[in-house]
């Protein structure tokens, strides 16, 4: 088979340094993204796995919104060699940037019709059906005298949706025939309930797994979600593939967040309104603000990704200051009511409230929105300016050095 090789960049680059994103007129919203926290993540759910146990990174989602390249720059900087991302279109925009010893995996596996794309890129698809194994070597026996296409395969083990089904796994130990020209690189399977360690689904995923297992002799197995990886040992296999925990979301839910804080979200102040008489404020007339009031209107909505159901539910925070969001979430305009706020540190056009920091982590946002930490990150906005700083160059990381430095981008 034909398999050009990845281009490779060599060293990765420093991040390079630019123009601070909190001076950019044009941004009604800040996201910072800490590449030396977010590499941090990594090595402590590294240093979390059994011994021999590799720590791979999930970069879908365009890097769960924060940038699919920088993210996976800063692991790789970190030591992470093995990412995964759910779409051929996903792999195709971060595999290229990576140096050729990292190896990419696409969750999802080939659409008919675009297996030379995996190939010509080097992407690792994961073969979720019989269907998907079929076509691929097919694609791999059609080009002969080449090596065998790698692949992963994934076995369903309680999830009820992608991964072989118990019938299509006992037709592959019947016939191991059918995975002539394919090289397995990797069996996985994924677990419904990690969050829910007493979950009974836990184990009979891990019996299930471990059953599946010897089909596919000397083949590395991967299992743990971020969650997994804090269920222990019988999980860990050869490959975890942590994801949110990564971006600083707490894998434990009701216990301590034991993941370092990745962004900071920050939106800017537009407008000031001192409420001399009781008035209204926003679409529908849901919130009453009374006489003395202090209004600020700022530059971000549900088109940003703030969820319009967290309308009069989600607090903001000028310094150390908590402001509540009062009335409706609108599409570009959220206000606050900043009435709390000492008279000494007066808010004004071009100040920021934080949504997600130190005193609001985005586990808070998103409860308070009566959602996940996951979909606050994949739903924030492109017209966020993103600000990545670090590199994720560290104590822990490999040797060669880097420098430091920041970069603003629009995604």
């Amino acid at each position: 088979m034909t398999s050009p090789l990845r281009l490779s960049p060599g060293p990765l680059p420093a991040a390079v340094p630019a123009a601070d994103a909190l001076a950019d007129p044009r941004a009604g919203g800040i996201l910072t993204v800490d590449l030396d926290a977010l590499a941090g993540n990594w090595r402590r759910l590294q240093a979390r796995l059994k011994p021999g146990t590799e720590c791979g990174g999930v970069v879908k989602a365009n890097g769960y919104g924060l940038g699919a390249v920088s993210v996976a720059h800063a692991l790789y900087r970190a030591g992470c060699r093995t990412f995964f991302v759910a779409q051929l279109e996903e792999g195709l925009r971060v595999a290229p940037t990576l140096p050729a010893d990292s190896r990419v995996f696409v969750l999802s596996g080939p659409t008919p019709g675009t297996e030379p794309e995996f190939s010509a890129a080097r992407l690792i698809p994961v073969l979720n059906s019989r269907e998907q194994i079929d076509r691929w070597a097919a694609h791999a026996r059609g080009h002969p005298g080449d090596q065998a296409a790698p692949a992963a395969i994934h076995v369903d083990t309680g999830m009820t949706r992608l991964g072989l089904s118990d019938a299509e796994l006992a037709a592959l130990r019947a016939d191991p025939g059918v995975l002539d020209g394919i090289a397995v690189r990797l069996v996985m399977s994924h677990l419904a309930c990690a969050d829910e360690p007493g979950h009974p689904l836990n184990a009979a995923q891990i019996a299930a797994f471990d059953a599946a297992r010897p089909a596919f002799p000397g083949v590395p197995g991967s299992l743990a979600n971020s969650s997994g990886v804090f269920l222990g040992p019988a999980t860990h296999h050869d490959v975890a593939r942590p994801g949110v925990a990564l971006y600083g979301v707490n894998p434990t839910p009701g216990r301590p967040n034991p993941m370092a804080a990745v962004i900071r979200l920050q939106a800017r102040v537009l407008q000031v309104r001192h409420v001399d008489a009781p008035a209204t404020v926003g679409y529908g007339a849901c919130h009453r603000s009374a006489a003395g009031s202090r209004i600020a209107t700022v530059g971000v909505g549900y088109a940003d990704g703030l969820p319009r159901a967290s309308s009069g539910l989600i607090m903001g925070y000028v310094g150390a200051t908590p402001v509540p969001l009062v009335g409706r979430v609108s599409m570009d305009l959220v206000t606050f009511d900043i009435t709390s706020v000492p008279a000494e540190t007066p808010v004004r056009p071009g100040d920021l409230i934080d949504l997600i920091g130190p005193f609001n982590p985005v586990d808070d946002l998103a409860a308070r929105a009566g959602t996940i930490g996951y979909e606050i990150l994949t739903t924030l906005g492109p017209r966020f300016a993103r600000h990545h700083v670090g590199t994720g160059w560290g104590p822990a990381a490999a040797a060669g050095g880097g420098t430091g430095g920041g970069a603003t981008e629009r995604t």
